[in-house]
């Protein structure tokens, strides 16, 4: 047993069930803990002035001023469309065609795989 204890806020000496804010009534709490609630939909830190409830106030912001999209959650990740005629593959990234500047997807990334028309010989015959 670690006694006296002493209160880092109020300076005062308590013994090891009463050291924590709650346990004693700290009327100096309000200076060390500190704690800045987040909100659950939008992450958002959600500032709580001094007497307020903080389960309140989240709820408040979660009503009122909460930026949470759901439709944002969902958003497509495959959106690159390859324009080789026929083709439907959509891919993550670009896949731009150096030559012509088209963008395709992998299988026809290649000039030669999607009838380049940039320049009139192509880079490689591979």
């Amino acid at each position: 047993d670690f006694l006296p204890l002493k209160c880092d806020a109020c300076g005062e000496v308590f013994c090891k069930d009463h050291t924590r804010y709650d346990d004693h009534k700290c009327s100096s709490a309000y200076k060390k803990n500190v704690q800045v609630p987040v909100c659950p939909l939008c992450n958002a830190p959600i500032p709580v002035q001094k007497g307020e409830i903080p389960d309140i106030v989240v709820g408040a912001h979660m009503d009122k001023d909460c930026k949470y999209n759901p439709a944002q959650q969902k958003q497509r990740i495959f959106t690159n469309k390859c324009l080789k005629p026929g083709c439907k593959r959509k891919e993550m990234m670009k896949v731009v065609c150096e030559q012509c500047g088209g963008n395709f997807c992998i299988k026809h990334r290649h000039p030669l795989d999607h009838d380049c028309k940039g320049s009139s010989h192509p880079i490689s015959k591979a």
